[in-house]
């Protein structure tokens, strides 16, 4: 390099990702990363050292470490494991239930929320940020092996946003039917919940990120809730319809609801549980 040249960093971002995917090939145990020996120490910061103020070279660091446990767990199968294997067989009579979903089923456990269905054989199954394709791998651990009667599946919202990169209709709704497919081969009543409705009344003018109304097009959410809502009438499962509960005049989540137009707090859930108890009880019978 000539004397006063600077680095060109897309090389050095390049060179960071092939370190990665050799570090990672290794199969070196999670905390690799938090405490890396000094070779892989050196592999990680010399970079950063060698190419001061590159925002580009840190958001590439950053995204290594973040995706590092999704490239080794990618469906998170480790999440519910140890717990999975203390619930015991329902006992005679017991309607179980399953809630299957993503951070809007993972949340509700949080005391703030009022908690999860307390004094009720309702095991919840949630995972922050999953797409369909992740809950349809860990379908059989987290839903199945529980023995549940009525399995609550809410899915999709995530895959409208990309989490785990473009997802068509058909995709999302296929995911969903293969879970249900899955639960009835088993004898597992299902109950196929709404997308919930996204919002933009909490998103500031100065905020770099898109609303969610961008992220997740409220006119993607209908068309796949109607889809959901037409295979379920046509495999006879239940149809749990937390969107149209949910929903202002201008067809987008109302803002009491939510405290990040995406996220039901206390009184979205506080909507949303007396529907799912009647859903279920009407997969029960």
């Amino acid at each position: 390099m000539r004397k006063g040249a600077r680095p060109h960093y897309g090389f050095v971002v390049a060179g960071v990702l092939i370190a990665a995917v050799a570090l990672v090939s290794q199969n070196l145990p999670a905390t690799a990363l938090q405490n890396p020996p000094p070779v892989v120490a050196a592999q990680t910061q010399a970079p950063a050292a060698a190419v001061p103020n590159c925002p580009e070279l840190a958001r590439a660091l950053s995204a290594v470490v973040r995706n590092d446990g999704r490239l080794r767990d990618w469906p998170d199968l480790a999440r519910y494991r140890d717990a999975n294997r203390e619930i015991v067989p329902p006992r005679a009579g017991e309607t179980r239930v399953v809630f299957m979903g993503d951070s809007i089923t993972d949340f509700w456990q949080q005391p703030r929320f009022g908690g999860f269905f307390p004094g009720k054989p309702y095991v919840d199954r949630g995972i922050s940020g999953q797409t369909t394709p992740q809950m349809l791998v860990r379908f059989r651990p987290d839903v199945i092996a529980l023995n549940p009667k009525v399995v609550v599946i809410l899915a999709g919202t995530n895959d409208i946003a990309g989490n785990t990169g473009p997802a068509t209709n058909d995709e999302i709704e296929g995911n969903v039917a293969s879970m249900s497919e899955l639960a009835q081969a088993h004898g597992i009543q299902v109950v196929l919940s709404s997308i919930l409705p996204v919002g933009a009344s909490h998103h500031r003018a100065d905020d770099p990120q898109p609303p969610q109304t961008t992220v997740r097009p409220l006119a993607r959410i209908v068309a796949v809730n109607e889809r959901l809502k037409a295979y379920a009438a046509a495999r006879g499962h239940v149809y749990l319809d937390y969107f149209s509960a949910m929903i202002d005049p201008a067809g987008t989540l109302r803002a009491q609801l939510s405290e990040d137009d995406l996220h039901p707090n206390a009184k979205g859930y506080a909507i949303m549980a007396p529907l799912a108890e009647a859903a279920i009880a009407k997969a029960s019978k």
